[in-house]
């Protein structure tokens, strides 16, 4: 399969997690589609609950333990099941979720959210059952949403009404809608810099898109033969394109394409025979692929180089016999720098909950290693929805990842916060009691004022 050859993550190794890492308790939906059923910020991660009402469950990274159902908090709102959700690369707290109903919420996760205690154990609280925005515009059910790389509060949005619409989050306005897919789409991803975007389609076609017009730029007809789900992965700035599938034969194939010239892909290689989607999880940085197969219990390893044979094998992966239902990555800013933690995966199965695979290059030394850590993707925005909209076209704000420079290189500044109705109604009203106050406080002292 993967050629092999000489690289710093050679060695990259995942050891199994261990029982008291893990997240438990928890019953799944039972909702199917070409989503990831997870989703992670660098201090929380989500994932949707069995039941009405859309219930998600928001755990902390750093509180494993058990979920009891009608005692842990969670997050619901939507009438609907809940199909895909996201959180906002530049504020850890605030997640996006979709839903069966038509409608995309934004929820603020509280600042002290501990739905586990530190010793493992469930603990009581409240539930968050008001959202930040409601986005309104599909004519059906929203399948997958993505928030843009580099500007702040624009999101992505597919629909089954065959339809891909972009959102200013911060005004609650549509921005635009793409119209031209006629089946349902399977996978809608950013380019480096969100000036386009693609979709796999259930046509077997992969569409690039003018983010801005909504016009197809290019076009992959046929990108893979068989009838399963593809997925499109950008490969960074090398102007290459991944997409993941089935052949005429159902085997699964990973292919690269030059967005040069869509006529043929650069290179094929052929996975195996199983059935499961393969979800590629990229890490930009370093080059690294992680294959990914719902209902795998394997992980597969591979480097990207921008010329031929294109991979290149590491080591042998993540091994289990748990069949994986999903997966996501965690931030790089997330990671255990000082333990060599080049990535995190979250696979969330269906009878051992949620599992997160570390993994690590093998280093003797404890000091921070500069050659495995390239400067990373930070949670400032490169310039703001209406910039964006603008024209401006800028690559992420990028941040070193030695814990001795964090404080000096941006990262960590306040993202804006967005307040509830409620919030600011209670807001309104001490705001007004205040000035009432004032008031006769005047009027005591006999001074005159415009009371307009």
């Amino acid at each position: 399969m993967f050629k092999i050859r000489t690289s710093k993550y050679r060695h990259v190794f995942c050891d199994p997690p261990k029982q008291e890492s893990t997240h438990t308790g928890f019953r799944l939906s039972t909702v199917t589609g070409d989503q990831q059923y997870i989703k992670a910020s660098t201090k929380y991660f989500a994932v949707a609950l069995f039941g009405g009402g859309g219930a998600v469950y928001v755990g902390r990274h750093d509180r494993p333990g058990r979920f009891v159902q009608g005692h842990t908090p969670t997050l619901h709102g939507h009438a609907g099941a809940i199909l895909d959700f996201e959180w906002n690369p530049f504020d850890d707290t605030m997640l996006a979720t979709s839903s069966e109903d038509t409608t995309i919420k934004l929820w603020s996760i509280p600042e002290d959210w501990e739905p586990i205690g530190a010793n493992g154990q469930s603990k009581k609280g409240t539930d968050i059952e008001e959202s930040l925005v409601d986005l309104v515009g599909h004519a059906k059910k929203v399948n997958l949403i993505r928030f843009h790389p580099t500007a702040a509060n624009v999101l992505a949005s597919s629909s089954s009404d065959y339809t891909v619409k972009l959102w200013d989050i911060e005004t609650s306005q549509e921005l635009s809608t793409f119209s031209e897919m006629n089946d349902l789409c399977q996978d809608i991803v950013w380019d480096y810099k969100g000036d386009n975007y693609a979709t796999a389609c259930k046509d077997k076609s992969v569409r690039f898109i003018d983010a801005r017009s909504a016009q197809v730029g290019k076009m992959i007809k046929m990108a893979h033969d068989g009838v399963k789900g593809v997925k499109v992965c950008y490969m960074g700035q090398s102007g290459k394109v991944l997409t993941t599938g089935h052949s005429r034969a159902s085997g699964r194939e990973v292919k690269i394409w030059d967005l040069k010239s869509l006529d043929k892909p650069l290179h094929v290689e052929k996975i195996d025979t199983a059935a499961g989607a393969l979800m590629p999880m990229y890490d930009a940085d370093t080059d690294v692929i992680y294959l990914c197969g719902k209902g795998d219990g394997n992980i597969r390893t591979c480097e990207f180089e921008d010329k031929a044979p294109y991979f290149h094998k590491l080591n042998d992966g993540f091994r289990s016999t748990v069949p994986l239902k999903g997966v996501c990555m965690v931030p790089k800013r997330g990671l255990d720098i000082m333990q060599c933690e080049t990535a995190r995966l979250l696979k969330v199965t269906n009878e051992q909950g949620v599992q997160p695979l570390s993994f690590t290059v093998p280093r003797k030394s404890d000091a921070f290693q500069p050659d495995i850590y390239p400067n990373t993707a930070s949670n400032v925005p490169a310039h703001s929805a209406q910039e964006w909209w603008g024209g401006s076209s800028k690559g992420p704000m990028t941040m070193s990842l030695n814990p001795r420079d964090k404080s000096t290189n941006g990262a960590g500044k306040a993202p804006k916060k967005f307040q509830s109705v409620s919030a600011l109604s209670s807001d309104v009203k001490k705001l007004e009691a205040r000035i009432r106050y004032l008031e006769g406080k005047l009027d005591a002292a006999g001074i005159s004022y415009d009371k307009k």
